[in-house]
């Protein structure tokens, strides 16, 4: 899937517009079942949500890879940021396979320097990661009718959406769709200045085997020589193979990066984040 990076809209009022947002620990997001509804109706170009509707399925191998849902390793890893104390104050960071983008959007809350998303599917980006980062940097999910504390809470009624963005916090992200292979090409290869990222984030990625030396050769290309990523993951995943510890396997064998598992959660089906630094 070709690469392409997405500009972010002059009139930010569109970008919330119709949108109905949720709030979880202080983050602001949309509501997905607003989106796949709206997209159902005319938003969705490249046709994923009546595809991933009529199949029954999350994951469609080579057409959706899951961006419209938040997975519960993205907050495995929310987790670790604060537990580790993670700082991203004037860090270049990616949020890989971002959905969306709340790895991303906790980054840039903590004032990082620039902050890139990407998303296999365009739609996701247009519909869930920018409308995502708008509200949040601009602080107007709490006024554009958005309710809830630490859980999300049900959603307010839909009505019309403001936004005030500040320039400052937008001009620091740059937005990407495609396959990893041709996003790694086209940042290596534009005509905007690039630097290679000192953390890479990214969440319920391994999932697939068939997708791993992909995603290895994308992070041996973009993280700086001094740079970490920072990946969570289940332990296993049924029905398709893939895992934390047969992903570890993987990198071990290629003999580029170091791992470490840095935090297991074995509640129900048991959680892994993992570091990796090169050799």
């Amino acid at each position: 899937k070709a690469a392409k990076e997405h500009d972010i809209p002059e009139d930010l009022n569109k970008v919330l517009e119709s949108k109905v947002l949720e709030r979880r620990r202080d983050l602001y997001y949309v509501n997905m079942s607003v989106v796949e509804m709206t997209c159902l109706d005319e938003a969705d170009g490249e046709g994923i949500v009546s595809k991933s509707v009529s199949s029954h399925s999350d994951l469609i191998p080579g057409v959706y890879e899951g961006g419209l849902k938040i997975w519960e390793c993205t907050f495995d890893l929310l987790d670790y940021f604060s537990e580790a104390e993670i700082q991203f104050a004037n860090k270049t960071v990616l949020d890989l396979g971002c959905g969306a983008g709340l790895l991303g959007i906790v980054a840039l809350k903590g004032d990082a320097g620039q902050v890139h998303f990407q998303d296999y599917n365009s739609t996701v980006i247009n519909e869930i990661t920018l409308p995502n980062v708008v509200a949040n940097c601009t602080g107007e999910g709490s006024r554009v009718g958005s309710r809830g504390g630490g859980k999300t809470c049900g959603p307010p009624s839909k009505r019309s959406r403001k936004a005030e963005c500040s320039p400052d916090a937008l001009t620091k992200c740059r937005f990407f769709s495609g396959e990893w292979s041709e996003v790694s090409r086209l940042l290596l290869s534009c005509n905007k200045p690039f630097s290679k990222y000192d953390i890479i984030l990214t969440s319920e990625t391994i999932y697939n085997p068939e997708h791993y030396s992909a995603l290895h050769d994308t992070l041996a290309q973009l993280l700086d020589k001094n740079g970490r990523v920072y990946l969570a993951s289940k332990a296993h995943y049924f029905g398709v193979g893939g895992g934390i510890y047969l992903f570890e396997k993987f990198v071990e064998e290629r003999n580029v990066f170091r791992t470490s598992i840095v935090k297991i959660i074995d509640k129900g089906l048991q959680r892994c984040v993992m570091e990796m630094v090169f050799k």
